[in-house]
């Protein structure tokens, strides 16, 4: 009788969890994922390059595009970085699968991981395919789904496209100030998409959250090979 009731105490508590990390992680990747190309896809066929849509004062759809790559590096340094994010994202994936069971991580740590490597997904996906997929026309004319003369780019040559723009203020610094005095100054200038942003919640949900959690998934992970090494060795 009593382990009945344990049976069906543990069957309770299973329940009542919920869903698991892994599908919690799944379903958020997906919607990251599939939410950043829509809109994507939305503002590449509708806004012409440069095009700025206000809102509001202090948040505009503004459609720019950038190679993904830092200060400006050349076309072959541009594969070696998606090439370089594509195992990154494989990594992610791989951390996921081999900690969602741990019992001592909180799934909020899973699902921060999860927006990282989305985020991570959803900008590789401009760079192997966009290039293919549109053509680049001069503005104010709108790029076409696989136009018939071809794409703008080879595979994996393809430009980000970002849209999300918040001018929150701006002013001129007044001419005294040194080195600055005069120069017009916009807070928060940066456009950026929705995969940037889940990278960015993802990256301070581990920070702020889950530093703890961080250290028990590499334990485990740790733990885990040191197992299968001794049993390899027996």
């Amino acid at each position: 009788m009593i382990e009945e009731n344990s049976a069906l105490t543990r069957t309770a508590n299973s329940k009542s969890s919920g869903i698991s990390a892994g599908w919690l992680a799944l379903i958020i990747a997906l919607a990251v994922i599939i939410a950043d190309q829509a809109l994507k896809i939305w503002i590449k066929t509708n806004f012409y390059l440069g095009e700025d849509l206000e809102i509001l004062k202090w948040f505009h759809i503004k459609f720019i595009e950038n190679n993904g790559m830092a200060f400006g590096l050349e076309l072959w340094n541009k594969f070696v970085l998606t090439f370089g994010r594509i195992i990154a994202v494989v990594l992610f994936i791989w951390f996921i699968v081999k900690i969602k069971d741990v019992k001592e991580i909180r799934k909020g740590f899973v699902v921060a991981v999860a927006l990282i490597a989305a985020g991570a997904a959803g900008n590789i996906f401009d760079c192997v395919f966009y290039g293919k997929l549109f053509n680049n026309p001069m503005p104010p004319e709108i790029a076409t789904v696989f136009p018939a003369d071809g794409g703008y780019a080879g595979w994996f040559e393809g430009r980000v496209v970002d849209m999300l723009y918040f001018p929150f203020f701006d002013f001129y610094w007044p001419e005294w100030m040194p080195v600055v005095g005069g120069d017009y100054f916009e807070f928060f200038a940066f456009i950026f998409n929705i995969a940037d942003s889940s990278i960015c919640v993802g990256v301070a949900l581990l920070i702020l959250f889950y530093s703890k959690d961080a250290t028990i998934a590499f334990k485990a992970i740790g733990n885990e090979n040191k197992s299968n090494e001794s049993s390899r060795l027996k």
